[in-house]
Parts: structure tokens; C-alpha cells; sequence
């Protein structure tokens, strides 16, 4: 039978349907996108963002800084941007970005959650609006008749709706379990990737450079300047002030 032929006959219903499948479909396959990028290239960069620590890491954050596209270059670029931060506030750090990322990867479960509740529902009604149109053709005079043959083809037909609603339902039930087992998996990631990378720097923290830290000083004069400091500048310019100034001399 023709699936235009069986779209026709299954009602009203349909229509709806017809958009929730879009829906669900533009989900599904938008996912399966940003899932296949991540899983190729996670493991990549997480082994390079660890070796790079255990030497250098300043190229473990270019590394990481590199990576940025993805959750987990994110992830592990969060704490090593910090200017010399001490170890509780690294791990505060990853934990805080964690969540960002993870929920990130959620995206798209509660557009899939409506999907699988609402089909069947609108299935079923569809299945129903059928069988009332069926039965009021129904007169009990040709109960046993032939007349009724078509009767009983507009049930059948009718229940097309509730069976294009389980369809839609039970595979955006499968993909939705499937996406939700990436979630699980990412959690384990981040968190033995986020152990690793907190151990490395506790056994062997940056080591600061007192260059690097007379520039930050340096430069952190250069942009503030003290409140008092800059009122004299302002009113040392001023004639009139220099000399009403030196008309206040005790001696005078």
C-alpha cells in the first residue's frame, strides 16, 4: 500500500504526527552530529593535554586552548587559564565547567521526551475520532448485512494513527536511551580526565617565574592608578592652585 495512500486514510491525526516525526528526526540526526565529533576526537585530546602537563604547562594549556570547540578541550582549558590559582580553586574550576558542558550535552531530551509522550496519545486519539465516524454509519438493521464491510475496513483504517504513533514513539524512545548512555559515559570522562589533570598538579604545580610575576605586577600598576595619586596630578597643573597653595604658608 502506498504511504500517501495509508497518510490519507489515517486521518486527521496525521498531520501532527507528521510534524513531531520532523521534529524528532531534526533532533536525532543533529545529535548523532555533535556526538560523532566528540567521541573521535575526545581521547585525542585529552591523552595530548596530559602528556603535555607532565612537562610543560604552558603547552598544555595552548594544547587545551586549542581544543576549545569541543566540551572537553573546554573542560580542561577552564583551570589553566587561571593565573597561578592553588589547588582547591583548580578543582573548582573543572567542577564548575563540568556542569556547563554536561548540560550542554542534554540538549534536545526534552523536545525527545515530548515526542515519545505525546504521539501515542495523538495516535490513540486519531484511532478513536476514526471509530466514531465508523460506528455512526452503523444501523442495526444491517447488522450481519453486507453493508457492514465497510464498517469494518474504516476500523482498520482508523487504527493506522495509533500504529504511525508507536513508530514515531518507540524511535525517539531509542535514540533518546542512546543519548543518554553518551551523557553517562561523558560524566566518566570528565571526571577521571579532571582527576588526572588536578593529580598532575599537585605533584608538580606550574613553577611561576619571577619574570612573569614582576610583568603581572607591572602591568597591573600601569592600568590602576591610587585615587590620591591621581587627584594631585589633576589639580598640580592648575597655576591658580599652585599659587593659592603657596599663600598658605604658616610663616605668612
Amino acid at each position: 500500500m502506498d504511504i500517501l495512500d495509508l497518510f490519507h486514510k489515517g486521518g486527521s491525526a496525521m498531520w501532527p504526527l507528521l510534524a513531531l516525526s520532523i521534529l524528532a528526526l531534526s533532533v536525532i540526526f543533529e545529535r548523532l552530529w555533535f556526538w560523532l565529533r566528540i567521541l573521535t576526537q575526545e581521547k585525542q585530546i585529552v591523552d595530548r593535554v596530559l602528556d603535555a602537563a607532565g612537562d610543560n604547562w604552558e603547552t598544555a594549556a595552548e594544547i587545551a586552548k586549542q581544543a576549545t570547540n569541543q566540551p572537553i578541550g573546554r573542560f580542561l582549558f577552564a583551570p589553566l587559564r587561571l593565573l597561578k590559582p592553588d589547588t582547591e580553586t583548580f578543582r573548582l574550576a573543572l567542577e564548575a565547567t563540568a556542569e556547563d558542558e554536561l548540560a550542554g550535552m542534554r540538549r534536545g531530551e526534552k523536545l525527545l521526551e515530548a515526542v515519545i509522550a505525546l504521539a501515542p496519545l495523538l495516535g490513540l486519539l486519531g484511532t478513536v475520532l476514526g471509530l466514531i465516524q465508523s460506528l455512526r454509519a452503523i444501523r442495526i438493521g444491517d447488522l450481519g448485512t453486507e453493508s457492514t464491510a465497510g464498517v469494518t475496513t474504516g476500523i482498520g483504517e482508523s487504527l493506522i494513527s495509533t500504529a504511525t504513533g508507536l513508530i514515531v514513539a518507540i524511535v525517539s524512545l531509542v535514540f533518546y536511551r542512546l543519548f543518554q548512555s553518551f551523557v553517562v559515559s561523558q560524566v566518566k570522562v570528565f571526571r577521571k580526565a579532571g582527576n588526572d589533570l588536578e593529580l598532575l598538579y599537585r605533584q608538580s604545580p606550574p613553577d611561576f617565574s619571577s619574570n612573569t610575576s614582576i610583568i603581572m605586577r607591572e602591568s597591573s600598576r600601569e592600568n590602576f592608578t591610587p585615587p590620591r595619586k591621581r587627584g594631585r596630578n589633576k589639580f598640580s597643573d592648575s597655576p591658580e592652585i599652585s599659587e593659592g597653595t603657596d599663600s598658605l604658608d604658616p610663616e605668612q
